[in-house]
């Protein structure tokens, strides 16, 4: 059983997070995007809007989608991808979703994309609320606890630079 000060520690805990997803999707739009994300490549913009990744940081393949034993992934969102109905390259952040479905930790290779040297982790769900969040190289191998949700951003070298 429970004592009431634990109980309302994880309540306060969970009142932080929740507080800290909502900053996070007013800050970056394209978690609230209009459009749906398709994976389709614009021709037109150069650029596909989002991109499934596999724990080696590149695109998966369709092999990897019917691998049952496959369990931890991510989900890369192009913030330059067309934001509305208006044909034009969006403005927004990138953003890379990681899921671990595994009881045990993955080493996930973080990807390298147009526009960015480094990812900043935003989220990591096995830290502690007042961890520290780093800044980790394109290319570089993050150790994804098991049972976790990642979200990194993408940022430029000149924003890590003055930021």
């Amino acid at each position: 059983m429970t004592t009431g000060r634990s109980r309302e520690g994880e309540e306060q805990s969970l009142i932080g997070f929740v507080r800290k997803l909502t900053v996070l999707r007013y800050k970056y739009p394209i978690l609230r995007r209009s459009r749906f994300l398709t994976g389709v490549y614009n021709e037109e913009l150069g650029v596909k809007d989002m991109t499934w990744i596999n724990a080696s940081g590149v695109e998966m393949t369709p092999e990897e989608w019917g691998d049952l034993t496959m369990q931890c992934f991510g989900m890369l969102m192009d913030g330059r991808a067309q934001p509305t109905g208006i044909h034009r390259r969006g403005e927004d952040a990138t953003l890379l979703m990681v899921l671990n479905a595994l009881y045990d930790l993955v080493e996930f290779s973080l990807p390298e994309t147009p526009g960015g040297s480094y990812w900043q982790l935003l989220i990591d769900t096995n830290l502690a609320d007042d961890a520290q969040l780093g800044t980790f190289a394109t290319g570089e191998a993050y150790g994804v606890t098991g049972r976790s949700l990642l979200l990194f951003a993408l940022e430029s070298d000149t924003a890590l630079d003055t930021g």
